[in-house]
């Protein structure tokens, strides 16, 4: 590496650790102030610092090779996640989660199941799912930024005592970086998240476009068309993947019938059905829902959201599509070739395509802005656990009444206790995707069910989520641990054949055992408190059942109104999914030079933008809190 680049490198730690540690000292004021910002941080700000949060290393990596491998389709994947629950969290759930007023997401839950039995058991329930998601996550960001990081640096960092090795040259990159990022977050939480993140969101930006104009100089269109073929840059599918590579790339032919996607519309039919109970379900207790409950009132929430979904996929898909045409151009040939290809080998390809192929001066803000995406991802994550760890569990059940520094202090403990977690768990993966599959679909599998069910229905008591909630951690885990341990069960056994079903296929299963504890713990119990009930639906007012609690409301004031704006709501998150999925597409097409695909997409971008002005933002302009 010049050390040009090395010098911007060094540059852009040193200014993080110093703008982070700088704006640390708000933070000491008392939890609200080091998990929220004491909601007195701008909405654009906490916009940005969101979608900084989402242009991660690990998930850059694996989107690179998605689309390397499968051609434009493949941002589809993304609906695993799926990302287009950030637009359902714009249209409506933004406004209903921060209409509660609280700090986290299992303190929310008691405003809508009471503080009774039930209530506290359905709180601490989603306080364990916050701390394993969490922790899931670092062990996705270690195992991709130390892969990165091993490709790109000159030095071997590999930590050995005799013939033993203790740590992979990867493993001590993840760490050292880990370490560093920690520092900067224990000390400032939301404060110096935020901070931080605002300033690794424009690196990022720039490191996107100066990638797509490298891209735009040195490769021309023919060099494009000699690699890729015209399915390649179909965004349409039928039931089953067409044959997506042409004549001596027929090797990622045989890998994409290897990665058991082929029946290609089955896989986008079950993340069309996670996907809408997970994007109903609302945010994961993580750093999405830290950033709405940080704004400063309801209305700014959902501007907070839209702006997130604006500011985050043209830039990030500039980066990923810049380096998938430099990876095609030229490592397709030698990647088709090589004897050990696999889709754990192509989550290298961005860490391969900018060590030879990008040039002195870009590489080092190119790699400023991955680390910047690595440690703000990360930082964000690290800020979102604690804080159910300290607020939800040790300050509610074990110490109420403490001075703000011991808390702090407490935070602190916590942030490092997650993160040796996560580091640990990270050890024990050897793919990116691998933990991506079991995140999206195990994980979130036990997730849905309880959470979709919360705000539907009036019925849905604290007992039903808790046995929600622990059926589907129980199985999500154990997915986990047989996904881990694939290799050792004997072929042609049961235990074999289930372990090696990929882990989208399995989400109903999971989806299906955590609905069942959710409809028995309800029924098999009381109701939550009516007086809970009607405290919880006149202020957060969700659509669904709600009738009975509707009724008592209009019984004591005639004028009050239910929620009946559920097709309107999905009017807008059908116009928004294609709005967004317009921001990931445009920047591909300009990239493989498809300009008439690329001015379609930049039509329906600005019709989906000009619709949801009416249709959404004029409404949310009148919200009150």
């Amino acid at each position: 590496m010049h050390s040009i680049d090395i010098a911007i490198i060094a540059i852009y730690v040193i200014l993080t650790l110093a703008v982070g540690i700088w704006v640390s000292k708000k933070a000491s004021k008392g939890l609200k102030s080091y998990f929220l910002g004491g909601n007195d941080i701008k909405w654009y700000f906490l916009g940005l610092s969101n979608g900084s949060g989402m242009f991660d290393v690990s998930g850059t990596a694996w989107m690179v090779a998605l689309l390397f491998l499968y051609g434009v389709k493949s941002f589809m994947w993304m609906w695993m996640w799926p990302i287009w629950n950030q637009i359902f969290i714009m249209i409506f759930l933004a406004v209903w989660i921060r209409r509660s007023n609280i700090m986290t997401g299992s303190e929310w839950i008691t405003t809508r199941f009471g503080d009774d039995r039930a209530g506290r058991a359905s709180h601490l329930i989603v306080a364990i799912f916050a701390v394993v998601s969490v922790i899931g996550f670092i062990a996705y960001f270690f195992e991709g930024v130390g892969k990165f990081m091993t490709i790109i640096l000159p030095w071997d960092f590999t930590f050995a005592i005799g013939e033993a090795t203790i740590f992979t040259s990867e493993q001590s990159y993840a760490l050292l970086l880990i370490l560093l990022t920690t520092i900067y977050t224990i000390k400032g939480g939301m404060f110096s998240v935020v901070a931080t993140e605002v300033l690794q969101y424009g690196i990022m930006v720039i490191a996107g476009i100066l990638v797509a104009g490298y891209t735009f100089i040195h490769i021309s269109d023919i060099q494009i068309e000699q690699v890729i073929s015209d399915e390649w840059k179909n965004l349409f599918f039928s039931w089953e993947l067409n044959t997506h590579w042409e004549g001596k790339y027929d090797a990622f032919n045989k890998l994409i019938d290897e990665q058991g996607y082929k029946m290609f519309g089955a896989l986008i039919g079950m993340s069309l059905f996670k996907g809408f109970f997970a994007s109903v379900a609302g945010p994961t207790p993580s750093y999405d829902l830290q950033r709405i409950l940080s704004t400063k009132s309801v209305k700014e929430a959902a501007y907070m959201s839209g702006f997130t979904n604006l500011i985050l996929f043209i830039p990030r898909y500039l980066l990923i599509g810049g380096i998938v045409v430099l990876g095609l151009v030229y490592l397709a040939p030698q990647l088709n070739s090589y004897e050990g290809l696999d889709f754990s080998y192509l989550e290298t390809l961005l860490a391969q395509v900018i060590n030879f192929h990008v040039p002195v001066g870009v590489k080092g803000l190119l790699l400023a802005g991955l680390l910047a995406a690595f440690m703000s991802t990360f930082s964000a994550f690290v800020n979102s656990g604690p804080a159910y760890i300290v607020n939800d569990i040790y300050k509610k059940y074990y110490k109420p009444k403490a001075e703000p520094k011991h808390y702090i202090k407490a935070s602190h403990i916590a942030s490092f206790a997650v993160v040796f977690l996560g580091v640990v768990m990270g050890f024990f993966t050897d793919s990116i995707n691998t933990i991506t599959l079991w995140i999206t679909s195990s994980l979130m599998g036990g997730y849905v069910a309880a959470n979709f069910l919360k705000w539907v229905w009036w019925r849905f008591n604290g007992w039903g989520y808790f046995w929600g909630m622990l059926a589907g951690l129980i199985v999500a885990t154990l997915q986990f641990i047989m996904d881990s341990n694939k290799s050792s069960f004997e072929p042609d056994t049961w235990l074999y054949e289930l372990s090696h079903i990929h882990a989208i296929y399995l989400f109903p299963i999971i989806f299906g055992v955590s609905m069942l504890g959710s409809i028995l713990g309800t029924y098999l119990s009381k109701p939550t408190d009516m007086g809970v009930l009607k405290e919880f639906y006149g202020s957060v007012r969700p659509w669904g059942f709600w009738k009975p609690v509707a009724q008592a409301l209009r019984a004591e004031n005639p004028d009050f109104t239910e929620n009946k704006g559920f097709w309107n709501d999905m009017m807008n998150c059908g116009i928004g999914m294609i709005w967004q999925s317009s921001m990931i597409v445009l920047p591909i097409y300009l990239l493989i030079r498809d300009y008439p695909k690329m001015w379609i997409s930049l039509t329906v971008f600005l019709i989906t933008t000009i619709i949801l002005k009416y249709t959404w933002l004029d409404k949310t302009r009148k919200i009150t809190d």
